[in-house]
């Protein structure tokens, strides 16, 4: 259902509004969707200032890897079995460090699992999305744009750039690192700058990629590839290139063959040669994140919430947890008859956030800091840990949970 014709300064009256309809956002509401389908329908709103077709920025060309566990809880959700054609499959990882001695693998085969994980192309996930959502009865305010938000004991009241107005009893910030409906609130992000730039394209390569993803850990930063489909029968590679932010700028707009031989020799030939390469796109690599992402009836999630450099690939696989802890927290609330935004679901949100975040986000700068450092010890140590890892096939056991997203 489509409201966006509605130009009058009426107020809509919904349970939730979600500000924020990329891939976290889209998830939750069609979670809702199906969890409204119940004696007490809850009534949705989401906020999207884009269309899914229309240089969408949280559906533009990129690649994501989603983890296994992501996967199981996306089946759970029922959304899996809608996006499962879209997926190319990660069957082994290599990581590799450099100019050094370490390195090892991850084999889905030795987990007895199918694959580790998902690769898919945001742009057609966003089809599939919205695709799905026209078939619910979640109120799409689309394209839209939140242009203020008037707090109130019982509800918010949100304010678009048409001028209409939706009270809703709990406000779910999905908006990205520069949330209108953080900022609204003036409240707190803590940033962590890392002075790394991430150029961001799809490889043609010489031979078949056969399922493996690599991740290589250079003196500029990490540089990982993920198993794509092929196009016309061209094996595709997807890229993440991090690199100083003026070498970055550089091999932007770099000549093709120039930018194909500096990633050849920044990789290697394991994954055979590069022949071609696509419109290149550059990304600011911080990681930005809410002390407390909670505010008087209103949750933030996914990127809102935190935003992460991609060394780990766990982004979307963080943003996802979000959703779940959430709807796990409004599914108790419902039953226990509580009010859909008071206290007892943003405190329980918070609660079951707290650990995973936190464990994430420490990972993730221990990562960037120790393999983007060519310190010696630091190199020796890290070097040992990849080495370890092979020697001693159990103690990859945590580190293949964490990188499949099992908490």
């Amino acid at each position: 259902m489509t409201v966006a014709e509605h130009m009058d300064n009426s107020v809509q009256n919904v349970d939730i509004a979600i500000v924020g309809g990329a891939m976290v956002g889209a998830t939750l509401a069609l979670a809702l969707a199906r969890l409204s389908g119940t004696e007490k329908p809850l009534s949705i709103a989401l906020i999207e200032a884009h269309l899914p077709d229309n240089n969408h920025p949280g559906f533009d060309a990129r690649s994501i890897a989603i983890a296994h566990g992501s996967i199981f809880e996306l089946s759970r959700l029922g959304l899996w079995p809608k996006l499962a054609r879209l997926g190319t499959a990660i069957k082994d990882i290599h990581v590799s460090d450099r100019g050094h001695f370490g390195m090892t693998e991850l084999n889905a085969s030795k987990f007895h699992l199918d694959a580790l994980g998902q690769v898919v192309e945001l742009e057609r996930v966003g089809q599939v999305l919205f695709s799905e959502l026209n078939k619910t009865q979640v109120k799409r305010y689309c394209p839209a744009k939140l242009s203020a938000l008037i707090p109130d004991i019982d509800s918010h009241t949100l304010v678009l750039d048409s001028g209409e107005r939706i009270c809703a009893k709990l406000v779910v910030a999905a908006d990205g690192l520069q949330s209108k409906v953080r900022s609204s609130f003036n409240l707190p992000i803590t940033q962590v700058v890392f002075e790394q730039t991430a150029i961001i394209a799809n490889l043609q390569t010489d031979k078949p990629h056969q399922h493996w993803a690599y991740e290589r850990f250079t003196e500029t930063g990490p540089l990982a590839l993920l198993p794509m489909a092929d196009s016309q029968g061209q094996p595709r590679l997807s890229l993440v290139w991090a690199l100083d932010d003026s070498r970055a700028q550089a091999m932007l707009t770099a000549p093709k063959a120039e930018f194909l031989a500096e990633l050849q020799h920044a990789f290697g030939y394991r994954a055979g040669q590069f022949i071609d390469v696509s419109e290149r796109h550059a990304y600011p690599l911080n990681l930005s994140y809410m002390p407390r992402p909670i505010h008087h009836r209103c949750v933030f999630i996914g990127n809102a919430a935190q935003t992460l450099h991609p060394i780990a690939g766990q982004g979307f696989n963080l943003g996802l947890r979000d959703v779940v802890s959430l709807l796990d927290v409004l599914n108790t609330a419902r039953e226990q008859g509580e009010d859909i935004g008071g206290v007892a679901v943003t405190h329980g949100y918070l609660q079951a956030r707290e650990a995973d975040r936190n464990s994430t986000i420490r990972n993730i700068e221990f990562l960037v800091r120790g393999f983007s450092n060519q310190y010696w010890p630091l190199a020796l140590g890290r070097n040992l840990g990849l080495r370890l890892l092979s020697w001693f096939p159990p103690l990859k056991t945590p580190v293949a949970q964490k990188a499949m997203g099992w908490k």
